[in-house]
């Protein structure tokens, strides 16, 4: 389950048979939600999706073989985990963690640790603190992210 993404968690049961209310963190819920996807809990247990409706912010969600509200309170509080999804032309926060990030004249200027939430863009945050706002992003492969950064922004002047 390692290379698994989290894309939500099961927040409480909902009625007596087995539904329960799923809190996705998932822009991609066409995949996630739908008849048949195949969520899998930190055990390695997986639930396969037989029915998912929109509830307010979170979905109703009904697993196969969770058919109680003994069954659906036992899946209190789990996250729930999904292979990433491929080939479509995005560019995935698990794909950018660890990838060395590049500027457009090729100056490698370190690991990238982690994204982090931002209003305005997300920031990726180098090795040596530094933060990179996404709407900088130019391309990426296996082991770079490319950027186009204002000058100035990666100088280590003042640092």
């Amino acid at each position: 389950m390692s290379d698994q993404l989290e894309v939500g968690r099961i927040t409480k049961s909902h009625g007596l048979k087995g539904d329960v209310l799923v809190k996705f963190v998932t822009d991609r819920l066409e995949e996630r939600a739908s008849e048949g996807a195949e969520l899998a809990l930190s055990s390695g247990r997986v639930l396969t999706i037989q029915r998912a409706a929109v509830h307010k912010d979170r979905w109703i969600v009904h697993f196969e073989g969770v058919d109680t509200r003994e069954a659906a309170d036992a899946l209190h509080s789990q996250l729930l985990f999904a292979d990433p999804l491929e080939g479509t032309g995005e560019l995935f926060i698990h794909e950018v963690i660890g990838s060395r990030l590049l500027t457009v004249d090729g100056v490698d200027h370190g690991e990238i640790e982690t994204v982090l939430a931002n209003p305005a863009s997300d920031l990726m945050q180098l090795e040596n603190g530094r933060l990179v706002p996404m709407v900088f992003y130019v391309s990426h492969d296996a082991n770079s992210v490319t950027v186009d950064v204002p000058p100035g922004l990666l100088d280590d002047d003042g640092v």
